[in-house]
């Protein structure tokens, strides 16, 4: 399978989701999914009907894909728009498809990088857009919607925009789809949920969307199983009138591990503190990819001699994780900078020094959620360490604090959830080995850390077999 860049590019060039799913024999979920949204905007139309479709799935079973296929693929509506709150995933798509159509000419860059900002836009950019033009119906019936389930609730939509130009007055689920229900013959709004992706403070989740919909009764709605029966009420969504439960909506296919489907239920057990759990995954299911080492060299090492052809390699750590400072990696990708986002999952070093695989930037999960790297190099912080169980922490000044609410802890889980389940082949987590005159980097702290990855079936870089990679070098997919 391409990774989620170049399936986009393929589907920009009018191919269909399914000539990706062709590259993997199991992939027939993908497809399901597809036609059954598809179908969903074809009934829309035929019908006169406002819809409101949730499709589920697990971390890097190809919900984003599905969602493009909608705005770019062999079933694209010329009037379909993707949406999405993630400004990295806006940025790099957008060059990544500008960068592709106009295939090397510098003279047809500048409009190409204009066509794509019309079919992949920030959801925010939108949202205020058509808020303030109250009278204004946007042209596009089709609105797919990347990480629904971040959507601002109507609190803290309100308290965050009282003092900005376009003050909001409903969570962003209730501003969309009164935008959406504009039109008066039919629209589609597709939403696309992640549950366990949620790194913000004030996302409203699906129970959101509930009461979004309860207000406004002409949307139908279709959902996936999966939003019935979360633990988490945040992403419970409620039985509304005429819902009709869809198992086709669900991706229960990880696309993106293509070494161990296990890497998501494993990255899942670890961060729950099912140590037994994790442990019979990695001895029935593994070898997983994950590794782990306590030398920052070996990591670097590791990654480029792994990372060949035209696999690319990153470093991603938590935004949270302030004391890597102090091993020396204080450069942040700056994710809200278009261009340097661009350069780091696109450009290629040694050519450029600005590239992921230089392993010079660490990316925080702000600026990798919704995106991939063949070879991930997680950097193991401060914030989240083992006592008798999991240990949330804020560094604050000149030390560490317990965060209150939570809210706050569960986005710091779900952070390590993004950095884990970025990688299609393999995770390589540094966790320092600190230091003990420095009371913010306590080696005790640390060691438990690896411990407990060690116990949950990860195994040292040092016990992997020397030398090159058994497995060859694959070159990306050529596609376009």
């Amino acid at each position: 399978m391409p990774g989620i860049i170049d399936a986009a590019c393929t589907l920009y060039s009018h191919h269909g989701v399914a000539d990706i799913a062709a590259a993997r024999a199991d992939a027939i979920n993908l497809t399901t999914t597809t036609d059954a949204i598809l179908h969903a905007i074809q009934r829309a139309k035929t019908q006169s009907q406002h819809i409101a479709l949730f499709i589920t799935g697990i971390p890097g079973a190809g919900k984003t894909l599905c969602g493009l296929n909608a705005v770019f693929g062999t079933g694209r509506e010329a009037n379909a728009i993707f949406l999405t709150g993630n400004p990295t995933l806006v940025h790099v798509l957008r060059e990544a498809l500008a960068r592709d159509a106009a295939n090397g000419d510098r003279h047809v860059m500048r409009a190409a990088r204009q066509r794509t900002k019309t079919s992949i836009q920030a959801l925010p950019a939108f949202r205020d857009e058509y808020v303030r033009k109250v009278e204004t119906t946007p042209p596009e019936q089709v609105a797919v919607i990347d990480e629904a389930q971040r959507a601002w609730s109507s609190a803290h939509a309100i308290r965050k925009s009282v003092d900005r130009p376009v003050p909001l007055t409903d969570s962003e689920p209730g501003h969309l789809l009164e935008i959406m229900g504009r039109h008066p013959d039919w629209a589609v709004v597709v939403c696309l949920i992640g549950n366990g992706q949620e790194i913000h403070d004030g996302e409203g989740g699906l129970a959101e969307w509930g009461a979004a919909l309860a207000a406004q009764p002409k949307w139908q709605v279709l959902a996936a199983p999966a939003t019935l029966t979360a633990t988490d009420p945040r992403q419970l969504l409620p039985t509304l009138p005429g819902m009709q439960v869809l198992p086709a909506l669900h991706l229960d296919v990880p696309m993106r591990s293509l070494r161990n489907s296990a890497a998501a239920p494993w990255v899942d057990a670890i961060l729950e503190g099912r140590i037994s759990d994790a442990r019979h995954i990695a001895e029935t299911r593994g070898p997983i990819p994950f590794v782990i080492t306590r030398d920052l060299d070996a990591l670097r090492a590791h990654l480029r001699l792994t990372a060949r052809g035209n696999r690319r390699a990153g470093l991603v750590a938590s935004s949270g994780a302030k004391r890597l400072r102090a091993e020396g990696l204080g450069s942040e990708l700056a994710h809200m900078d278009s261009g340097a986002v661009a350069r780091w999952f696109l450009d290629h070093w040694p050519e450029d020094v600005r590239a992921s695989d230089a392993l010079e930037q660490i990316a925080t999960e702000f600026s990798c959620q919704g995106l991939e790297l063949d070879h991930v190099g997680l950097c193991w912080g401060g914030d989240l360490v083992r006592t008798s169980g999991w240990q949330v922490r804020d560094f604050i000044g000149t030390k560490w604090t317990l965060p209150r609410g939570a809210e706050a802890i569960a986005n710091r889980f779900n952070t390590y959830r993004v950095l884990l389940t970025r990688a299609r082949y393999e995770t390589v987590i540094w966790v320092p080995r600190g230091d003990a005159g420095d009371r913010t980097r306590q080696p005790s702290e640390l060691d438990l850390v690896a411990d407990y990855l060690l116990q949950c079936g990860a195994k040292m870089l040092t016990e992997l077999a020397t030398g090159p990679s058994a497995e060859p070098a694959m070159a990306q997919p050529i596609l376009v």
